[in-house]
Parts: structure tokens; sequence; C-alpha cells
């Protein structure tokens, strides 16, 4: 018997980039899938039960988790280190609200099983992201505010541990998590979003900034989906990083866009990189028994074609966020 099955299972943020295929995967394996987010209810995935509400709010929260045997909290601020440099208080505040509350809630409404989503954001730049060398070091000035942010939550869940013996929350770090559903705003969204919308809705070539040099480590949402099942079925409570472990260059990134949607190049070295490598180390997690099945080619073709088939979805989900104050308007 599946451990899922037929276990009450609540996704914040169940709409989005890994949302989606977590409660595809989740449902498969027969569970009861709620889904709480502030996105519209006709994106919730087939099969699931829908709350939408505003977890800012710490009763909304106690609402969600109530009765629920799992919480999976994905729900997030998405944002492009320009937006999190610019505007951070836009990214840091409601993310440690709607955080803090979700799993305080859960913890009172005695939910067996959390899942917390952290962030490679929490390094401080090197070769490669060890899980124990987190609180040896300070996060990259590229990501202060996302990497202080995702900090104090993983804090959270240690403190819980301690005063309450929680010793069931899962903490996962992924890397760069890229597939349909995600936010691409060519202004506000991360690199391969980004690539994708400005490639197949700007004329002339493909603008990319800087050199191409930096070495990034990306994962398909439904590897990350996965491997978060893994995690909270295992019983894992210490930090695992979610990533492939094999670094990319952000040429290869561009290159992989381009060649799909037959876009020439163009390097704009005057602006900035972000730091010269991210990568992440994936013995832990393989240890557990986890491992990427699709390769970067084979998904960000697949990412292509769900954005051309679902533009109108992709910009409807952003416009939402914006709309309730989650993404800060100009």
């Amino acid at each position: 018997m599946s451990f899922y099955k037929n276990k009450k299972v609540l996704v914040t943020g169940g709409t989005g980039l890994i949302g989606q295929p977590l409660c595809e995967m989740l449902i498969n394996e027969g569970a009861n899938v709620t889904v709480a987010s502030l996105d519209g209810e006709s994106r919730s995935p087939a099969g699931t039960s829908f709350i939408r509400t505003d977890l800012r709010e710490f009763q909304n929260c106690m609402q969600a988790a109530e009765g629920m045997d799992i919480v999976f909290h994905l729900a997030g601020v998405k944002g492009s280190p320009k937006m999190t440099s610019e505007r951070p208080a836009s990214f840091f505040v409601p993310t440690i609200q709607f955080s803090i509350n979700m799993m305080e809630a859960a913890r009172r409404q005695g939910v067996k099983n959390y899942l917390f989503t952290s962030s490679v954001g929490v390094y401080q730049p090197a070769e490669v992201f060890y899980e124990d060398s987190v609180w040896e070091t300070q996060p990259s000035e590229h990501d202060r505010f996302a990497g202080w942010a995702k900090r104090i939550l993983e804090l959270q869940a240690q403190a819980y541990s301690v005063e309450y013996g929680w010793n069931a929350i899962s903490i996962v770090r992924p890397a760069n998590v890229y597939g349909p559903f995600d936010n691409f705003d060519p202004e506000n969204a991360m690199v391969i979003p980004s690539l994708i919308n400005r490639a197949l809705n700007e004329d002339g070539p493909l603008t990319v900034w800087g050199d191409g040099s930096p070495i990034r480590d990306f994962i398909h949402a439904r590897d990350c989906a996965r491997g978060m099942m893994m995690m909270v079925e295992k019983g894992i409570n210490e930090p695992v990083n979610l990533g492939s472990g094999s670094g990319v260059t952000i040429k290869e990134v561009a290159e992989a866009v381009a060649n799909v949607t037959n876009k020439e190049l163009l390097w704009d070295t005057s602006k900035p990189m972000g730091d010269a490598k991210r990568l992440m180390s994936t013995e832990r997690a393989e240890s557990h028994g986890f491992k990427v099945e699709i390769s970067l080619d084979e998904g960000i073709k697949e990412t292509i074609e769900w954005f051309k088939l679902n533009q109108d979805v992709a910009d409807d989900r952003y416009n939402s966020f914006k709309e309730k104050d989650l993404i800060p308007k100009k």
C-alpha cells in the first residue's frame, strides 16, 4: 500500500510550478489532496479540493491545516534576483509571514508530517553546496533577503524539534527549479522561463545578460516534486538538497532555448552575472534514493511547448498574484 493512500494532504501553493506535478503525483498515489492558494480555483490540479485563502493570516492557516495528515508547504513569492534585490520587503515579509503561520498552524492542528520548501539561496557562494555548511557561513549578497528568510524558517523547524519533539518536518533545498506553470514574466522570472518568454515573444536576437560563464544547477519541477514526496515518506528530518549535482553554464541553457526557438544569441556583458558557480551536492539525496530523471534538454523542450500552448494561463497566473500584492506593482 502506498504511504500516501487515503492520507489527507494539504499543498500550499499547489497551483504553481512544483505544486501542479506534486498534486498529480499525490493523487496517483491515492491521497486526498487539498490545495490552499491565492491563485484561482480554475488552476487547481484535477482531482483536488481547493481553498482560496491568504496564508499571511494565521487563522486562515489554522482552518487550512485542520484535519490534515500531511502538509507540503510550497507557497512562496516567486521572484528573480533583480526583484529580490530591488524590492526585498515585498519578498521577505510575506515569505516569512505565511511560512511561520503555516508551520505553527500545522503543529497546533496535530499534522503528522510537514515539508518546508527552502532554497539554494541559503548558501554562501562556493564551488559545491553541502547541506551542513549553511550555519558556518552567510548567504550570498545576491540572495541576501531570500537566503535569510529561508534560513529563519529552517530555524523554526529546528526550534519545534527542540521544544516539542516534532521531528517529522522535512526540509528540502531545491536547486533552480523550472518547468510548466512557472512564472514567465520577463522582468520578474528566473533565467529559463525568462529566456523562453523573450525568445518566443520578442523580435530580433535573444539578449542574455553577462557572458554566459556562470554555472548553475537546474532541476525539473516533476523531479523536485518526486524528491519531496520521497523525503516525507522516509521521514527524513535533515535538510536535503534536490538538484542534478551536475552544473551547466548559462551559455548552455541559452543555447538550448535558442536551438528550439530558432533564435540568435546576443550577450550583454555590461550586465551583472551573479555568482560564478552554484552547484548542489547531491550525496545526501542519493543516499536516500533520489536522483533526477529529466535531462535539461528534455525539460526545456517540454517547457517551451507548454508555454506555447498555455501563455494565457501563465500571464493570468502572474497577474493574479500582482493584483493581490504578492508581486509588487511598479
